[in-house]
């Protein structure tokens, strides 16, 4: 045929990456829940977005609205070097706890492409790499789509709280059925909203060291805890990160700017670093954009008390979620970070299957108009556990969702 389309076309239509949450989610953009105009409305709990912050940015973003010559032309793939200065300061000083290079920082469109990239550069085709669960559903897609690597899962237990070890890395690493290049370690954790301490941390750290295997840390969330822990970036404990550890950061997050596309790396790796300059041209992030971040971190006052409201409100919205799934006896495991927990939804399954996770998943959306990540999208060891996200919708909204479980789960008793 002279108009076929190529075989990984084909393949990408039969099996299209996106997981069928997140199109659920889009379909229903439209009918979204109001108290007054429409209670019965759909109420999404599944996606990792910051509504809460809206009407702190919206003043300021519109203040950083003066381009500058640089913004409007062509310049560094990687970002324009004034926009990397501000942000390696700003790095430095807010999360990874010593001074960063701005040479050593690559901004692309988003922390997806990040993560597409730096795979592309650490991995061959069919090389593997490691990543707890749950997870992020969305790695498979950043890493396995294009880069057409292969992601090893190293399964937490639910009777261990979900806790990463060095035996289970072990494990997954004796078991893997190909090379594997990296591990990509989350922290703070999504889904769990866990951080993980700066002992825990090194001894992974150290673990990777010792198998000679790359890690990209992703520390998206580092800013966005609310619980009394603290975060310890992977590049304060390794002040010489070497060629084996790499950090990725956004906006999108800790700055609920998901949409302006701005991710960043940071790594010492000088051939890394150039081999990602050479596929940036696909993948940067507009001068536009990046003017305006540079004047919105420039005014470190400004940065420091959003940093601390956002933290004040996502603790609200945090407990006043778990105090609804309190009341309805939903179980839980505590989240100390970023925008979401975990939910024990095994009491509302007539048994635990992930056909049956995934029967009581399409209950929720159709018939109670909530949208919950289901466990099977965090690719779980095992099935019942949902990720429940308390930022992507005004918490009376959420609150109204979660109600709408609680009277379904005492329905069934």
């Amino acid at each position: 045929m002279t108009h076929a389309i190529s075989q990984r076309a084909e393949k990408l239509l039969s099996a299209p990456p996106m997981p069928e949450y997140i199109r659920a989610n889009m379909e229903r953009a439209d009918n979204i829940w109001n108290a007054a105009s429409n209670p019965d409305g759909y109420i999404p709990l599944c996606v990792a977005e910051n509504k809460l912050v809206w009407d702190l940015l919206e003043p300021r973003m519109n203040e950083c609205r003066d381009l500058e010559p640089y913004s409007i032309g062509y310049n560094s793939m990687v970002g324009a070097m004034p926009f990397r200065e501000v942000l390696a300061d700003f790095m430095g000083r807010t999360f990874i706890g010593r001074p960063v290079p701005p040479d050593q920082l690559a901004v692309l469109n988003g922390a997806g492409s990040v993560l597409e990239l730096i795979f592309y550069v650490l991995c061959d085709v069919g090389d593997g790499v490691l990543v707890p669960t749950p997870s992020y559903a969305g790695f498979w897609m950043d890493l396995e789509t294009r880069d057409e690597v292969t992601i090893v899962p190293v399964h937490c237990q639910s009777e261990d709280d979900f806790r990463l070890t060095t035996q289970g890395l072990d494990a997954a690493l004796a078991a893997a059925d190909r090379p594997i290049k990296a591990l990509l370690y989350t922290n703070p954790s999504n889904p769990l909203g866990r951080v993980y301490s700066a002992a825990e941390v090194a001894e992974v750290l150290s673990w990777a060291r010792d198998n000679e295997i790359h890690v990209v840390l992703d520390e998206i969330y580092a800013l966005s805890i609310f619980g009394d822990v603290e975060f310890t970036s992977g590049a304060k404990l390794h002040q010489d990160m070497g060629e084996w550890l790499h950090i990725v950061w956004a906006f999108s997050k800790d700055f609920g700017m998901s949409g302006l596309r701005a991710g960043v790396l940071f790594s010492e790796n000088e051939r890394v670093l150039r081999a990602v300059d050479g596929l940036a041209m696909w993948a940067s992030t507009s001068g536009d954009t990046q003017s305006l971040l540079r004047q919105l971190l420039a005014d470190e006052g400004w940065v420091d008390k959003y940093i601390d409201e956002n933290r004040r409100r996502l603790g609200q919205a945090y407990r006043r979620t778990i105090a609804v799934l309190d009341e309805y006896g939903i179980g839980y495991y505590a989240s100390d970070a970023a925008f979401f927990l975990v939910i024990d939804v095994r009491p509302l399954m007539e048994e635990i299957t992930w056909e049956a996770e995934e029967r009581l998943w399409r209950h929720m959306l159709d018939d109670l108009n909530i949208n919950i990540t289901p466990g099977s999208a965090c690719h779980n060891g095992e099935p019942g556990f949902m990720r429940l996200v308390f930022t992507s919708a005004p918490t009376e909204a959420v609150v109204a969702g979660v109600e709408r479980l609680g009277r379904y789960a005492r329905s069934l008793t």
